[in-house]
């Protein structure tokens, strides 16, 4: 026989235990389940993608929603903060280009394999934590530095129309493109960069550049720099050589036999050397001031 004690604790079980649940439910922090998304056209791009379930645009999206998300594009969506992108920490290609984002936080997502954010107004961008990092693509922006020495996985660097004034590429010897036109880089070694194959460095501030350990390059632009010199001897695989607008006095392509497409023009030439071969047949797409001469010899 229960007594009346041990009776009443086997009524009010139930009870007790609904109780305990919904303490345990008041006491769960929000942000355990729920990512804040302050930007309504972020929200809104996610609700359009299918990822924010509950479908309205009201400043959350559940972490559940997210957590597992690998890829995610959400360009030319007038966003202006993408905070909230800390909690995709799955992600390993994120798009973010044609907005109008002033920062950008991915120090969570430390998986990304790809990142593209061109077309924004950045100042700075830190991927020190995104080891994993192979390509990333952050053209036409306002960066005036960019640090890639932890991205030692980087193939593919693409930072054009920026206000670099350095960059250093030396930790990055898997690099196999590399783009920086039109920045303000007064110097820039590729000596480590061995796997380098297109390279593009026109229009910077650039007096010397050295691609003599770059054997495997078959694209070099190098235009509207002030180089007095350009030693291309070590790369015969070269097929399209751009160093027009430059302060060069001679140049020597006769190792080049690849060469299809070439640019010289308004450079302080008169003779540009080349072999026999390539003198007999002048290709069509190679550009140079009328009164440059090619020529077996030049000195």
């Amino acid at each position: 026989m229960f007594s009346i004690k041990e009776g009443l604790i086997m009524k009010l079980k139930p009870i007790l235990f609904s109780v305990f649940l919904i303490f345990l439910l008041g006491c769960s922090n929000d942000d355990d389940l729920f990512a804040t998304i302050p930007d309504e056209n972020f929200e809104q791009a996610l609700i359009e993608l299918g990822i924010d379930t509950d479908g309205v645009v009201n400043g959350t999206v559940a972490i559940n929603d997210i957590s597992g998300i690998t890829e995610l594009d959400v360009h030319g969506r007038s966003i202006s903060d993408l905070t909230g992108i800390e909690h995709f920490t799955s992600l390993t290609r994120l798009v973010c280009v044609f907005n109008q984002l002033t920062s950008l936080d991915v120090s969570k997502n430390t998986s990304l394999e790809e990142l593209l954010c061109s077309r924004n107004q950045l100042t700075s961008l830190d991927v020190s934590t995104n080891t994993s990092l192979q390509s990333l693509i952050c053209d036409h922006n306002q960066l005036t530095g960019l640090d890639v020495s932890k991205n030692t996985s980087l193939t593919a660097l693409i930072c054009v129309i920026n206000q670099l004034t350095s960059l250093d590429v030396s930790k990055n010897t898997s690099l196999k493109v590399l783009i920086v036109w039109q920045n303000q880089l007064t110097s820039l070694d590729v000596s480590k960069n061995t796997s380098l194959e297109y390279f593009t460095c026109s229009d910077n501030q650039l007096t010397s550049l050295d691609v003599s350990n770059n054997t495997s390059l078959t694209e070099l632009q190098c235009g509207i720099n002030q180089l007095t010199s350009l030693e291309v001897s070590n790369n015969p695989s070269l097929r399209l050589l751009y160093c027009n607008a430059n302060k060069l006095t001679n140049l020597d392509i006769s190792n080049n036999e690849n060469l299809f497409e070439f640019w010289c023009q308004s450079n302080p030439l008169t003779c540009i050397e080349v072999n026999q071969t390539q003198l007999d047949n002048i290709p069509s797409l190679w550009k140079k001031d009328s009164d440059d001469n090619y020529s077996l010899d030049c000195n």
